[in-house]
């Protein structure tokens, strides 16, 4: 049986795994244009190339597996913060800032390399889940307001925060572009916040 570095087989395997992910997160990080291949994500993990496809059958299966964490958790942690303020305006605030935070941490550049280096149904509808998950609650918490068109007002938000993801992209300051999105839309938030749902 070969050696094994956990207590069990199943704990061996689980971080072998997430070994080869992060290694294959980071060779995305560092070359966003360039999907990497077994061989580089194998030398990035310090193990044999032909440990890669004991958990993986090809490169495209473990950048669908890398995929499969990374949109999930853009949503989770957007909703995360809208969950953990009171009012709808707040939310509405959290939703621009945790989306900033999130495109200042590599997060944004790295969906977007694994999303052009696997495209196909699979991660077109991954993508639409991902997106779905987050405008819902931001609808909803506009909706809260008492704007009179919410979906509109909800896609008006959604640009500058996509606008000034695009600042922080080409380098800008993100503590800067946050206040500024702050600045632009917390007095109309907050002046049409009623109490919390």
């Amino acid at each position: 049986m070969p050696r094994i570095d956990a207590p069990t087989v199943a704990e061996h395997r689980a971080r072998r795994r997430r070994v080869l992910l992060d290694a294959a997160r980071a060779l995305l990080v560092d070359n966003p244009h360039e999907a990497p291949s077994l061989t580089a994500v194998a030398t990035r993990a310090g193990l044999p190339r032909s440990t890669v496809y004991e958990y993986f059958p090809s490169g495209k299966e473990l950048l669908l597996e890398l995929v499969g964490e990374v949109l999930p958790n853009w949503s989770h942690r957007v909703n995360a913060a809208m969950d953990a303020v009171g009012s709808p305006g707040e939310k509405v605030l959290a939703y621009a800032t945790t989306n900033l935070r999130l495109v200042a941490e590599g997060e944004h550049a790295l969906a977007t390399a694994l999303i052009q280096s696997v495209p196909g149904e699979q991660v077109d509808a991954s993508t639409r889940l991902m997106h779905d998950r987050m405008s819902r609650p931001l609808c909803a918490a506009v909706e809260q307001l008492g704007v009179p068109d919410p979906a509109a007002t909800a896609r008006l938000i959604s640009s500058v925060v996509y606008t000034a993801s695009r600042m922080i992209e080409e380098g800008a300051d993100t503590t800067a572009v946050d206040a500024r999105v702050r600045e632009l839309l917390a007095p109309f938030l907050l002046s049409h916040d009623g109490p919390a749902a």
